[in-house]
């Protein structure tokens, strides 16, 4: 009797301290004039202000390192004019292309700065050596990029304590961008993966980032040029604004906090407004794939989307890691929320992936920062699902209403997690999915887990519902560091 009793204690109170969390961060909000961020008004799927949806963009989606990685490569040694970069970090040596001779980043980078301008702007590290990369690493790394080159790097040390900037982009003579989640480093991970993901007898890595063409990617280069500016005091000239380039509306988002930048007092929180749009709005389908799901107010939406189904056939699925490399307290705090939400009608599961080779298996971490709703509204980028990349974190997503290729998105990311021919994915219901391939895979595949049986699928379930003890840590934590 007495575990039971402690649980709905730690359950008490751990909901108190939540709404607490919450209280706290519409308070802020509302002093800020972005109270439209957690409560958008019903009027469509972008969010307000600027920078606008952007008519007639080329958007793909790339998946994972393999994909990704060369990609940007190849369209860095093709630049005229410049390449600028923002990133957590980047190590010099890290390969963007594999194989006989590699593409190592700072030569890469070296290269180019003899011919055009290349400008390289990072997180100035943490503060507080208990973290990495520590502010010394940072300048270690910064002083090992530019060595003896034309390479311009600066670090930004504009954060808020327990943040960070976290943006992941790259632009190219104002006319290409990508808008990634993944980092050019191979720190705590290596991000160089492929989609089949097969076990190398370390920690594999999945992630998601773009590579955008046409008007949008000039309001990835103001961003840019707005934080050089604040860091360096230069400021850069405006390349001409890209032409059409294809047939998608994009609209690039952001997170900036509060009194960081001058040219940005009152913060920008519009990753956090698009995602309320998007989940208030979805009728029969939410994917998500991200790092952390700490974020009460995103959680809040769904669960109510699984209290009050708009329709049958809703189902809610979210790709995490097994062990995020922190803050799994919140994450699984939330996940009971949402299964307790759920209450055993089977709309909602939440399912991690692994590296396999036959019955051989690695961690595999899921980094990706994605988000689908209905097939018909897509994000991708840098953010995660907590209040660090919604609130403080300096973030970067682009958003897109282009229901092509949101299906698309995760008729790939689907076919590739569950081991099955994108047809057989494309072909289907995907609530039919949910229920016929993901849940029976992912219970098996825990099953299988838990007695030490070898596994047969890379899929596997996540526990719905935490330790006791996570229901309280999971809060306390957003207290003390989300701000």
């Amino acid at each position: 009797m007495a575990v039971p009793l402690l649980s709905h204690a730690d359950t008490a109170v751990g909901n108190a301290i939540e709404a607490a969390v919450r209280t706290k961060h519409r308070r802020r909000l509302n002093r800020l004039g972005w109270g439209r961020a957690l409560d958008p008004p019903a009027d469509g799927l972008w969010a307000a202000g600027d920078p606008p949806p952007r008519e007639g963009c080329e958007l793909e989606v790339l998946v994972d390192g393999a994909q990704a990685l060369p990609a940007v490569a190849e369209a860095m040694r093709h630049a005229r004019d410049f390449v600028h970069i923002t990133g957590w970090h980047l190590a010099p040596h890290f390969e963007l292309v594999r194989g006989e001779p590699p593409v190592v980043a700072g030569e890469l980078l070296a290269e180019l700065a003899e011919r055009i301008d290349v400008r390289v702007l990072v997180w100035a590290g943490a503060p507080v050596p208990a973290f990495h990369p520590t502010r010394s690493e940072v300048r270690d790394t910064v002083r090992t990029l530019t060595r003896s080159t034309r390479i311009r790097a600066e670090v930004d040390p504009r954060e808020h304590p327990f943040h960070c900037h976290h943006e992941k982009t790259i632009c190219i003579d104002g006319e290409l961008a990508f808008v990634n989640g993944i980092d050019l480093t191979d720190d705590a991970g290596d991000r160089f993966d492929s989609s089949d993901h097969p076990a190398r007898r370390r920690l594999g890595w999945h992630d998601v980032g773009t590579r955008l063409r046409g008007p949008a990617v000039a309001d990835v280069h103001d961003h840019f040029a707005s934080r050089w500016h604040a860091v360096t005091g230069e400021r850069l000239d405006r390349p001409p604004a890209p032409g059409r380039a294809g047939a998608s509306t994009v609209q690039v988002v952001r997170t900036v906090a509060e009194d960081m930048y001058d040219e940005v007092p009152r913060g920008d929180f519009r990753i956090l407004e698009s995602y309320q749009r998007a989940l208030r709005g979805a009728q029969r389908l939410v994917y998500l794939e991200n790092q952390f799901l700490w974020s009460p107010e995103i959680v809040a939406v769904l669960a109510d989307k699984l209290r009050r189904p708009p329709r049958d056939d809703f189902r809610l699925v979210v790709l995490l890691p097994a062990k995020a490399n922190n803050g799994q307290d919140d994450t699984r705090g939330q996940l009971s929320v949402l299964a307790a939400a759920d209450d055993h009608a089977g709309r909602f599961l939440a399912a991690t992936i692994r590296s396999r080779s036959g019955e051989r298996a690695d961690p595999l971490y899921v980094h990706a920062k994605v988000g689908i709703v209905d097939d018909r509204w897509l994000t991708v980028g840098s953010a995660n699902l907590n209040a660090h990349s919604l609130l403080n974190d300096t973030e970067m997503n682009v958003v897109t209403d282009d229901a092509a290729l949101a299906r698309a998105t995760r008729v790939r990311l689907w076919a590739e997690h569950l081991e099955l021919d994108s047809a057989e994915i494309a072909e289907a219901d995907p609530a039919a999915v949910v229920d016929e391939r993901w849940r029976p895979i992912a219970a098996e595949q825990l099953e299988r887990r838990e007695r030490g049986a070898p596994p047969t699928h890379r899929l596997v379930a996540l526990p719905g519902v935490s330790k006791r003890s996570r229901r309280l840590l999971g809060p306390l934590e957003g207290l003390t560091d989300d701000g």
